[in-house]
């Protein structure tokens, strides 16, 4: 279904930390139609993006968030009420969305006519298994990331366009710790830059790390980071604008406006971390991504507000949201623009553009 555009724009101005220039951010608040938490969102161009979510909810526009086409759901997962928790379209037509849960509900779906019909690529077979998130080097390349299963990470890969998705060797991974997984919460725990480099972000145990790649998923290395860990506490995205320089953000689900220990960066490619203590996020953070065209410019998002940094993560400041939305789950940029979407709770969705 569609439903026109309903609320008004927000716009305010900001001198950026590095020059003098002043940038106009827009921020304009979505109707999606629906009422589901939308934990997945991802931008293809100006006109085209797609979100996902809970009770099997898959939607998409073609028109810049004008109007929005709730998709049907895959022919199987109609009875099921899966929670599609990521989205990655690869372009306005190709898209792979994942639902999470225990045993079978963690399942892979790809699209290939913006939609209209989707076919079921893997179903996990583990009953403890849980897939949590997935990202693409390319149409071709990607990797999805699942929680730990007795003491061992679970990874697949696919380099067929997700024909066959293969779990990467316990032999090629450092052991998990008790409790190691990643929350399923925006979609963005995994990071891709070039062909082959890759960094999955982990929680929930008693140590917040990231396992890096650079050979396409062959073999992986693991690094301790300062951020605080716990059941309900970790990393929940991670960015990286080159091999060396990247961030992670999270903190506590339970604590959103807590501003303890959440975000820390790297440039060292994830070989180490540096805690930011000093005008660090605002609070708890689910998603963070580089603003296009910039070298050093980041925005995170988290449930309770959003932020900016003009300084490769080394400072962040407040970023207002629109009047009535407290934020959002997930962000997605556009490829090479300045221009975003973000999804949250309640059916939200708002497009963000920086003139």
């Amino acid at each position: 279904m569609k439903r026109p555009l309903l609320f008004p724009t927000l716009l305010f101005t900001f001198a950026a930390l590095a020059g003098t220039a002043t940038t106009t951010v827009e921020w304009t608040r979505q109707t999606s139609g629906v009422g589901a938490r939308l934990r997945g969102v991802s931008a293809v161009n100006e006109s085209v993006a797609w979100a996902s979510g809970a009770e099997n909810t898959i939607l998409r526009t073609s028109d810049g968030g004008a109007s929005w086409q709730k998709l049907k759901a895959p022919g199987d997962a109609a009875s099921d009420k899966l929670d599609f928790r990521d989205i990655d379209a690869i372009d306005a037509r190709t898209a792979y969305a994942l639902s999470i849960g225990p045993g079978a509900a963690s399942r892979i779906y790809k699209t290939l006519d913006a939609g209209a019909t989707w076919t079921l690529q893997h179903t996990n077979q583990d009953p403890k298994g849980f897939l949590d998130a997935m990202s693409f080097w390319d149409a071709e390349h990607g990797l999805v990331i699942g929680d730990s299963v007795d003491g061992k990470f679970q990874i697949l890969k696919t380099e067929n366009g997700g024909k066959t998705w293969q779990p990467v060797p316990d032999s090629a991974l450092p052991p998990a710790l008790p409790g190691e997984g990643a929350f399923s919460a925006s979609g963005s725990n995994i990071a891709v830059t070039g062909t082959s480099e890759a960094w999955i972000v982990t929680n929930s145990a008693t140590r917040s790390r990231v396992l890096h790649t650079a050979d396409g998923g062959k073999s992986w290395e693991v690094a301790d980071t300062p951020l605080a860990a716990g059941p309900s506490a970790g990393i929940f995205s991670v960015a990286f604008r080159d091999p060396l320089h990247g961030v992670i953000v999270g903190g506590d689900y339970k604590l959103e406006r807590a501003a303890v220990d959440n975000v820390a960066i790297t440039s060292d490619g994830g070989k180490s971390w540096t805690l930011v203590k000093s005008q660090g996020l605002s609070g708890f953070r689910s998603a963070v991504k580089y603003l296009p065209g910039t070298e050093h410019s980041l925005i995170a998002v988290g449930p309770q507000g959003a932020d900016r940094s003009d300084d490769d993560g080394k400072t962040w400041h407040p970023l207002p949201l629109p009047a009535g939305m407290p934020g959002f789950d997930a962000l997605s940029f556009a490829p090479g623009q300045q221009k975003a979407w973000a999804s949250g709770a309640a059916g939200a969705l708002g497009r963000l553009q920086f003139r």
